[in-house]
């Protein structure tokens, strides 16, 4: 796949992704794709293969009470590495996050197997989460 290819993959997962659509979610992801979360926090580290991935993203959703949303800025593709700009936005117990996150996706093969989420400030993000 090429650059233009692993972009379109990429806005499709945050299409499946926002809309709760676990079956496409699966389908996208390698199942040993790695997942590393930036921070030292309760959701923070490395999520190994699809099932660990998945698990983290309704941990996402179950925790904000399903008001997790990631809106996508823009997607660049690239032929190793498809970044995607994106504002990340929650509630969890009274507080609310409304932060720039970037994720950076390796895919091969059609498949993602690999993600790293950076944050705009990583401190704050831990803190959301407790």
């Amino acid at each position: 796949m090429g650059a233009t290819e692993n972009a379109e993959l990429v806005r499709r997962g945050y299409e499946a992704f926002n809309s709760g659509d676990l079956a496409t979610l699966s389908e996208l992801f390698a199942e040993d794709a790695v997942w590393h979360v930036a921070g030292t926090g309760v959701l923070s580290g490395t999520k190994q293969g699809r099932d660990e991935i998945l698990a983290y993203f309704g941990e996402l959703a179950a925790r904000s009470q399903g008001t997790f949303q990631a809106a996508v800025q823009d997607v660049v593709g690239g032929e190793n590495h498809t970044i995607a700009l994106q504002q990340t936005r929650a509630e969890n117990d009274g507080k609310t996050l409304d932060i720039a996150t970037v994720i950076s996706f390796v895919v091969r093969d059609a498949k993602v197997v690999e993600g790293r989420e950076f944050f705009e400030d990583t401190a704050k993000v831990d803190e959301f989460w407790t």
